[in-house]
Formats: structure tokens, C-alpha cells, sequence
């Protein structure tokens, strides 16, 4: 009895075809819209958080940018781009950020909404 040595090669897909569920995304669908809108808002988040300049209502003299608490559980401030304190932080949403200033003894409160902001 002759024996017979079989050897199993394997083949391995190169065109990346195992990510691919096999039909066409619907960018209209609602899911990918509102998937679309998730995306655009945590980068506008993480954008802020990070420091990166920015200007509010498209003002062309105002550059400003958050800078962060010392601690973990306090929130920062806001300062214009020469570096002057404009406003602390006490709220920050995903798309919402809330802060205060004093100014002549009244406290006046701000709200920036990131959707409305120019990321430089």
C-alpha cells in the first residue's frame, strides 16, 4: 500500500474582500445620515478640547482657543490668540460649550455652539 501526502495550501485574499458585507451602503438612509452627523460633531469636540484655534461667527480679529483645567474633573478657559483670559468654562457638551465672564461686576454668561464655529 502506497501512501499519498496531500498538502493544503491556503489562499489568502489580497484585495481586502473580508470587510466587504457584499452590498452597496445608502448614504441617504437615515442611519448613515445620522452616523454622518456623529462624526462631524466628535470631531468638532475633539478639535476644541485639543486647543486648536478657532473663531466664532466667522469674526475676522477674533482667534481664540480652550485650554484645559489643571485637574481632571474641572473644566478650562477660553483666550483669545495673544493670550488674554476671555471667559472660564463650566459646561462642556458635544456640541454645546457654556462659560462666564465678569465684567464690570455682572456676571455675564456665553454660549458657543461648535456648530457655528471656524476651526483654523
Amino acid at each position: 500500500m502506497n501512501k499519498v501526502e496531500i498538502k493544503v495550501i491556503k489562499q489568502e485574499k489580497v484585495d481586502n474582500r473580508v470587510n466587504n458585507t457584499g452590498r452597496p451602503v445608502n448614504k441617504k438612509s437615515s442611519r448613515q445620515i445620522r452616523l454622518r452627523k456623529q462624526r462631524l460633531y466628535n470631531k468638532l469636540h475633539s478639535q476644541f478640547i485639543h486647543g486648536v484655534k478657532f473663531k466664532v461667527n466667522n469674526d475676522s480679529t477674533g482667534e481664540y482657543v480652550y485650554v484645559c483645567g489643571d485637574k481632571v474633573n474641572t473644566h478650562g478657559y477660553i483666550r483669545n490668540a495673544i493670550g488674554g483670559h476671555v471667559c472660564n468654562v463650566n459646561y462642556l457638551g458635544r456640541t454645546k460649550v457654556k462659560g462666564y465672564s465678569f465684567l464690570l461686576g455682572r456676571k455675564i454668561n456665553i454660549t458657543i455652539n461648535l456648530k457655528n464655529v471656524k476651526f483654523i
